[in-house]
């Protein structure tokens, strides 16, 4: 390879007339204009073939769809908020419902506690009377015992005195005495 400083020469390829060199053309236009007429031409026949009313139908049809699954969206959303309420108001009715029941039930005890306690009060004052009554029987019974002891026992000295102090004569004499009266 020969230094190109050594004296070969070297030749150059530059254009005449400034030293610019010349664009090649196809039909007398440049590789921008060539360039330029080719989209022309490519947006000319997408015009002609309709394609942007194509897209534009087929962007239509998208938007409707999108459209559709958003009002169905809309409708399951009020749907589920309805039934949101429903069960909020039914759990909130079955709370005061419990609570009510809590109350009632509260309400049914204390009146049981109440009758029971006035129930053995009866109770109590009935056995006590009762007791009393059968213990008041016991004394008269005791009483009348005692009583018909002693009437024996008294009828009994009674006669023994009669009979220790009175003879036929004195009961003759008594005996005529009560008849007496009788007649009077």
């Amino acid at each position: 390879m020969a230094n190109p400083a050594e004296g070969a020469t070297v030749a150059h390829t530059e254009a005449p007339g400034g030293g610019h060199e010349a664009e090649p053309s196809a039909f007398g236009l440049t590789p921008p204009a060539f360039i330029a007429l080719a989209m022309i031409v490519v947006i000319a026949i997408l015009i002609w073939k309709r394609v942007p009313a194509a897209i534009g139908k087929a962007l239509d049809k998208k938007i409707a769809q999108i459209r559709e699954q958003l009002d169905e969206a809309s409708a399951l959303r009020k749907e589920a908020e309805e039934l949101k309420r429903e069960y909020e108001s039914k759990a909130a009715s079955a709370d005061a419902e419990a609570a009510a029941m809590i109350e009632r039930a509260k309400g049914e005890a204390q009146a049981i506690v109440a009758k029971a306690e006035v129930d053995a009060k009866s109770l109590v004052e009935r056995r006590k009377a009762m007791a009393e009554a059968k213990i008041a029987a016991e004394e008269r019974a005791a009483i009348d015992e005692l009583r018909s002891t002693a009437a024996k026992a008294a009828t009994a000295a009674a006669a023994k005195l009669i009979a220790e102090r009175n003879d036929a004569r004195s009961d003759q004499a008594l005996v005529d005495q009560a008849i007496s009266q009788l007649t009077k």
